[in-house]
Formats: C-alpha cells, sequence, structure tokens
C-alpha cells in the first residue's frame, strides 16, 4: 500500500494572525450587534432605578447609590457611547441597504466615522449634561 505524502499546513489561528488583516468593518458589524446587546445593562439599570423610587425611600437611597458610584458611573459612560455608536452604526447600514456606500474604500471610512463620530458625541454629550 502507498504511503500518503503529509503535506505541512499552518494551523489555523497562526494564519489568523500571519496572514488575514482584520477588517475595520467586521469589527464594526459586531461591535454594533455588542452595543445592542450591552444596552440592556442601562435599560436594567434604569428599571431598577425607577422601581426603587417607586419602592420607597430607602430602596431608591440604595439604587442611587450605586448608580451614582464610581462604577455606576463608569457603567453609564460605556452606556452612553454604547448609544450614540449603536445609533451611528444603524444609520451606517441603512445608507448600505439603499444600495451606497458598499465599496470597501468607503464602508471603511464610514467605519471610522462611527468610531471617532460615537466618541465625539458622547463627550459633547457628556459635556452637556454637566454644564
Amino acid at each position: 500500500m502507498a504511503e500518503a505524502k503529509r503535506i505541512e499546513r499552518p494551523l489555523s489561528p497562526f494564519m489568523f494572525v500571519q496572514y488575514y488583516r482584520l477588517q475595520l468593518t467586521a469589527v464594526s458589524s459586531v461591535l454594533i450587534r455588542i452595543t445592542g446587546n450591552a444596552l440592556m445593562v442601562a435599560v436594567f439599570l434604569l428599571i431598577w432605578w425607577l422601581l426603587a423610587l417607586a419602592a420607597g425611600p430607602e430602596y431608591f437611597e440604595t439604587a442611587e447609590w450605586w448608580i451614582t458610584s464610581y462604577l455606576g458611573d463608569l457603567v453609564m459612560f460605556g452606556s452612553l457611547w454604547a448609544i450614540w455608536y449603536h445609533f451611528l452604526g444603524g444609520l451606517r447600514h441603512l445608507y448600505f441597504d439603499a444600495g451606497k456606500g458598499l465599496e470597501l474604500e468607503t464602508a471603511e471610512k464610514l467605519g471610522w466615522v462611527c468610531v471617532y463620530g460615537s466618541v465625539v458625541l458622547t463627550i459633547l454629550s457628556v459635556i452637556i449634561i454637566w454644564l
């Protein structure tokens, strides 16, 4: 019986690092899904805050302490960024659904608009809220 000649091929995790360049369009698409799901954390916190408000002063004080703590501020800041990123990504996908901006260069530019735009809009929102 003839012996099969074994071909040395790289394993897939190594191919990812060496040969595949992660594309912004793919990362942006995944981030839209992640931010959409992560926004549920903010919704649950808001619901908890409203229920604590209805339950009485001692429950509200506990909820208010958690939401205004350092960790709560981080979650709320991240949620604000997620809202803007998800919004801009939705507009980007709406533009794609119209059959426009599907060229690779344009799609990548729109991805960067989502990234930078969400950061700028988040910072502007925080400045407006604190004034």
